[in-house]
């Protein structure tokens, strides 16, 4: 079962891994956010392509489902803290990480 100490303390080893506030959330961030944790601690929003989105949520339902709104199409993943191991947490952390550290290619 992990929780918000297990998800800060994972996600500010990542290199780089900066907590800001972000609205009523802490957000976690590198180049850019990869997961926001609800002020509450209970549950986490993790940033993943829409693909990887799917084998989450296939692989663990029980933790992981996308966000309810526009942000869960572009692969925004709820996670349930308490129903998480620290396994699933830092999976998924290094595979939302791995996206945050590469700059986005901006056509202009």
């Amino acid at each position: 079962m992990a929780n918000a100490a297990d998800l800060r303390r994972v996600a500010l080893a990542l290199p780089g891994t900066v907590e800001a506030p972000h609205f009523d959330r802490a957000a976690f961030r590198v180049n850019r956010i990869y997961v926001t944790l609800d002020a509450g601690g209970e549950t986490a929003n993790f940033k993943f392509t829409p693909d990887e989105q799917v084998f989450k949520c296939q692989l663990a339902p029980e933790v992981f489902q996308p966000v309810d709104n526009a942000w869960g199409k572009q692969g925004w993943t709820m996670a349930i803290l308490a129903a998480a191991s620290e396994g699933d947490l830092k999976a998924a952390l290094e595979m939302a990480y791995a996206h945050a550290v590469t700059k986005p290619n901006h056509k202009r």
